[in-house]
């Protein structure tokens, strides 16, 4: 599981020519206008496909998506001592106490906590219960539907490598994300075509501090795993486990209906799950394919 994060676990870009880490959007050479927000330690990244909106009213859109991902981090944070969780953590509140939001974050944690065979575990973290590994792709998912506007056809809201979408990006086309090699910047592993959630967790850089739940230890059992799925709340605390667990985590996703996975373990091996596919002529090819 996920302790806490500085910085990109692993990152996606719409039309740039750097890489951050993890993943990177491509858009079929479609104009895609996005902004950033600093934000919960990282950037969240806006794209947004509304050719007939100008500019500024598309800031106006964005909005309230940038003041619910503020929101979520005045919540949940784990580095601010004053936050609803931080205080819940130290024992100086009861759950009677906490923000709604607090409750259903913990709510999904348990569905994740059993969907991954509790791999998932926020209160088996050192110093009390922590969802970080859930909370950003509940923020995200949350602050996406705030996007959802007439005339945007469609967007995507990154943060810190952790992605959702809806629409597309241009007509016809769906969102690629590009998975990256963990160790080498220049060349990506696997394309994933979609319209859903995209979490990757791994050891990216500056990434995460995954910690074994049974053990209580810093361990992982895979350099990367990425999740696909409808809900990026549950896909970020599933690439989370996935990470830990390795390959005995694969058998997870022939019970959870809408997500796929995919693994980049520690001898540069790959696993997939049968919804991933490798990328096209140039990417890597040699994917084994579980059958779950």
């Amino acid at each position: 599981m996920r302790t806490a994060a500085s910085g990109w676990a692993a990152g996606s870009r719409v039309e740039t020519g750097g890489w951050a880490a993890g993943s990177r959007v491509e858009t079929g050479g479609w104009r895609i206008k996005s902004c950033v927000e600093p934000v919960m330690g990282t950037v969240a990244s806006f794209a947004v496909h509304a050719r007939e909106l100008p500019d500024d009213q598309i800031q106006v859109m964005l909005a309230p998506s940038r003041a619910f991902l503020h929101h979520a981090d005045q919540i949940f944070s784990t580095w601010n001592p004053d936050t609803p969780l931080s205080r819940l953590r130290r024992g100086e509140i009861s759950m009677s106490e906490v923000p709604d939001e607090v409750i259903e974050v913990l709510d999904l944690c348990r569905m994740a906590k059993e969907m991954s065979d509790g791999w998932f575990d926020p209160w088996a973290m050192p110093g009390g219960v922590d969802p970080t590994g859930l909370v950003k792709g509940w923020a995200i998912d949350n602050a996406l539907d705030l996007m959802r506007h007439p005339g945007i056809g469609g967007a995507m809201l990154n943060v810190g490598g952790d992605l959702a979408t809806f629409g597309t990006p241009a007509p016809d086309r769906y969102w690629r994300i590009g998975i990256r090699d963990p160790w080498d910047p220049t060349r990506l592993r696997c394309v994933i075509q979609t319209g859903d959630a995209v979490a990757t967790s791994g050891t990216y850089e500056r990434g995460p501090i995954l910690v074994d739940p049974h053990s209580g230890l810093a361990h992982s059992r895979a350099a990367s795993a990425t999740v696909v799925g409808p809900s990026l709340a549950l896909a970020d605390a599933l690439a989370t486990a996935l990470t830990v667990a390795g390959t005995a985590g694969i058998g997870w996703f022939a019970h959870i209906d809408g997500y796929e996975a995919y693994l980049i373990h520690h001898d540069g091996t790959e696993t997939a799950t049968s919804g991933i596919r490798p990328a096209g002529p140039g990417w890597t090819s040699s994917v084994e394919v579980s059958s779950r």
